[in-house]
């Protein structure tokens, strides 16, 4: 029976995951090795921005259901919710990974269950096993022991919306991969003690591809929306009102054009199946490299605005990867504000709303500063609209008004 859940990554996905676990009334322990992350938990509150989430956290803490750590501690089962970013020429880097393993694999004992979340290449979870199974050889895994293992390990990725998680967590279909159907069973019974949606059981590695697919299915068709964009723009065609009228057809769905992708998962998922098979994912890898590519065209599109303007001012409103939240990851409009800073054509004002100071990455900038959109507005030469946050549609008016506004979001343009 289960008694006492870790959920190691204190991020977007671990701790709201965390908080809905405890509301269950399981006792929870998040292991996140930023201390702030674990303190501000401890207090009842949280340290990233998504809709109910603090309250969620707060009622956990205060009932003595959840409490955060920074090294994992025995429990009954370990949900492994870290970053798996990409190194060099977009290679899957999996050290967060496996330093969980490292960490992790001193409190197990017979009859834990390790889950993977992390959105990771395909063959990770077996690489996760196979890593534990060498640190603890007292203790038998499913790679060899099948059914009859000690240790029971899965892979679960989440398929959640940043902006809707707690909602989305609890009534989206999960899809699980077990390393045997042992495996697989637990991990479906444990989700279903809060998931609305189906526990679709499947194997590992089909679990793995699963994700990938769904994001890079996303990422292709945001590049057809991206490309389009760059192909009206030199003909001179509103790519907005073109898109309005071609999704009029029936079977025609296309989606809006914007500064790039970003996220965790867009912008990083497509190319882990690029590594695992390069010769043979030649659509993904262009739809990956056009989406990539959009930052660089904004940048021409504010060079050219900048040499009709002597020392301009440039106001950038947005920096987050989508509107509405404080998230930065792989963050096109981030990309866009750095390089246009380190081009030192005048001072740069940028306008976040859902952030208290810049990211470090901006420290060596003296040129920019973080402003209100009401001063950015009234000092600009040059306005770039990067993310169409709500707060941002109320300008609508005065940027129309506007000499010179580079719109990537279609929120006035359109």
């Amino acid at each position: 029976m289960v008694k006492t859940i870790s959920v190691i990554g204190l991020g977007y996905i671990g701790l709201p995951t965390a908080a809905i676990f405890a509301s269950r009334r399981f006792k929870v322990i998040g292991v996140d090795v930023n201390r702030h992350a674990v303190d501000t938990v401890n207090r009842g509150k949280v340290h990233i921005v998504e809709p109910d989430l603090d309250m969620l956290v707060q009622a956990a803490v205060a009932a003595g259901n959840l409490k955060a750590v920074t090294m994992p501690e025995p429990s009954d089962v370990f949900l492994i919710a870290v970053p798996t970013p990409f190194k060099g020429d977009h290679e899957p880097d999996l050290r967060h990974i496996e330093a969980v393993s490292r960490n992790l694999a001193p409190v197990l004992k017979s009859g834990d269950l390790v889950i993977l979340e992390s959105t990771s290449p395909v063959g990770t979870t077996e690489q996760l096993a196979n890593w534990l199974a060498a640190a603890r050889p007292d203790l038998t895994f499913p790679q060899t022991h099948g059914d009859t293992s000690d240790i029971r390990i899965a892979y679960c990725p989440e398929r959640v919306l940043p902006g809707h998680v707690v909602r989305e967590l609890v009534q989206n279909d999960r899809v699980i991969g077990g390393l045997s159907a042992r495996c697989s069973n637990e991990a479906a019974a444990l989700y279903k003690s809060f998931v609305e949606g189906d526990c679709v059981i499947t194997t590992a590695r089909t679990a793995e591809m699963c994700k990938l697919t769904e994001n890079s299915f996303r990422d292709v068709n945001i590049a057809f929306a991206n490309e389009l964009s760059i192909i009206c723009d030199s003909l001179d065609i509103n790519v907005w009102e073109l898109i309005r009228l071609a999704n009029r057809h029936p079977r025609v769905n296309i989606l809006q054009p914007g500064p790039g992708v970003g996220g965790h998962c867009i912008a990083v998922d497509p190319w882990f199946i690029v590594s695992k098979t390069p010769e043979r994912a030649r659509l993904i890898r262009t739809a990956r490299e056009v989406n990539d590519g959009k930052p660089h065209w904004v940048i021409d599109k504010i060079r050219a605005a900048v040499a009709s303007v002597e020392k301009p001012t440039i106001a950038c409103l947005g920096l987050s990867f989508k509107p509405n939240i404080d998230d930065l990851r792989e963050s096109p409009a981030l990309e866009i504000a750095l390089d246009l800073c380190g081009k030192n054509w005048g001072e740069v004002l940028l306008v976040e709303p859902y952030i208290e100071k810049l990211p470090d990455s901006f420290e060596l900038h003296k040129n920019a500063r973080l402003v209100s959109s009401t001063e950015a507005l009234e000092r600009a030469d040059i306005i770039v609209l990067l993310v169409d946050h709500a707060q941002f549609k109320d300008l609508k008016v005065p940027l129309t008004l506007h000499p010179l506004v580079i719109d990537t979001r279609g929120m006035v343009a359109g």
